[in-house]
């Protein structure tokens, strides 16, 4: 690799150490057991109505017995979780129903010690009260801390965006070449990161009916950025920064634009993608009304990001996922696989047991994400066959350094 790749992302002069946070003390083994609410899967705060539940799904049920509450049917089966336990109260109250809620079997408070021991085998096979299981909570937390501190642009503000609940101005919506020039506009009048390399680097001025290719200049220059928001990312995982420098630069090379494919599914829905940090919205149709090869490069993106956001991960499984597509021991040219291949492990383990902390209805989610990964690896290869056409087709083009050198010899 060239100095450049150092030069303009090092990972080899850290601005900041990695962050390994210590275990919990294990002198209270209560205070380690996490039993989930069977309704939702948030933290129970006991045995209520016949189960284990938090106060939410406690007082969601008391109030639905006591008030003799009917709710409008619904055959849509709403998988329910903490976030989204608010959003159907008949799947909800059915999801009570179903995991043995009774009105009958009224016992609140602590849970029984025996009760507590039979759990303590549910989580992967490894005891909440056990220092593994802390560990893996740990790493879970700093994992999501990290992904909050790097990503301005995180999985639950995208979707808070794409679904108007967030309290600013809607998106700029481009749908048409008119309002890409308004967009244009709009973007040089807010102040973005990506814009004080582009002023750098690209002229100011374009030719006239190159607007595609001018917009493909502003993308490439935020995805630099994104590059090095997920280099700063891979630095902050536990022992990353221990791996053998070219090992560290291999797994950087080959995994920044599957992450970023990953980062990129929650900004899309089925009829457009987020960009400029949420303050534009381009439209689906938009984008496949492009000139060839520009039309292209975005369709396959889509496909994927309406499958993976299926799954609906929330921030913290995110980081987690993240984190384990960074750590791929199976990256050509590795020096050292075996630290690597530990690595992957913890955070695969943690990535487990957040899964079934969080989703504790869909068993089969650890094995479907895992399944993305295999997913991402021809979508990159199309995509940097996609580069190296526009590279071929579009003498004007001027491909960003950072990416060139991520993109050579890439697949």
């Amino acid at each position: 690799m060239s100095s450049l790749w150092s030069s303009n992302c090092s990972v080899v002069s850290l601005s900041r150490p990695p962050l390994h946070s210590k275990s919990p003390s294990y002198t209270d083994p209560s205070t380690l057991l996490y039993i989930d609410c069977r309704v939702c899967g948030d933290t129970a705060s006991g045995f209520h109505y016949g189960v284990h539940a938090c106060e939410g799904c406690k007082g969601f049920f008391r109030r639905t017995m006591r008030l003799k509450l009917v709710y409008d049917h619904c055959d849509l089966h709403c998988r329910i979780h903490k976030k989204s336990r608010n959003k159907c109260q008949y799947c909800r109250f059915q999801k009570c129903l179903l995991v043995g809620m009774s009105h009958d079997a009224i016992r609140f408070g602590r849970m029984p010690q025996e009760e507590r021991e039979k759990l303590l085998a549910e989580f992967m096979g490894v005891s909440p009260r056990s220092p593994e299981s802390a560990d893996l909570r740990a790493l879970s937390r700093q994992l999501c801390l990290s992904y909050h501190r790097h990503f301005p642009l995180t999985k639950s503000r995208a979707r808070a965006i794409l679904s108007g609940k967030t309290h600013g101005n809607s998106p700029f919506v481009i749908h048409d070449m008119k309002s890409l020039t308004a967009g244009q506009d709009f973007i040089n009048s807010r102040q973005f990161p990506f814009l004080e390399h582009q002023r750098s680097v690209l002229p100011p001025q374009e030719p006239a009916g190159e607007l595609e290719l001018f917009f493909f200049r502003q993308v490439q220059f935020r995805t630099a950025e994104a590059v090095r928001e997920i280099i700063e990312f891979a630095k902050s995982i536990p022992g990353f920064t221990e791996l053998d420098m070219n090992d560290q630069v291999t797994l950087l090379k080959y995994g920044v634009i599957e992450v970023m494919l990953i980062m990129l599914a929650p900004l899309m829905n089925k009829d457009g993608t987020l960009f400029a940090y949420g303050e534009i919205f381009m439209t689906r149709e938009f984008l496949k009304s492009l000139r060839k090869p520009f039309c292209e490069m975005m369709e396959p993106k889509f496909e994927f990001a309406v499958k993976f956001n299926v799954l609906e991960l929330d921030d913290s499984d995110t980081a987690l996922f993240l984190a384990v597509i960074i750590l791929s021991g199976d990256r050509p040219g590795l020096v050292n696989v075996k630290p690597i291949e530990d690595l992957q492990e913890a955070v695969l383990q943690a990535l487990e047991l957040q899964l079934k902390t969080i989703h504790p209805d869909c068993p089969q989610l650890f094995a479907k994400l895992l399944q993305k990964m295999t997913d991402l690896r021809p979508l990159v290869a199309d995509h940097v066959r996609l580069i190296h056409l526009l590279k071929k087709q579009e003498l004007e083009m001027c491909l960003h350094p950072l990416l060139q050198e991520i993109m050579r010899d890439l697949y």
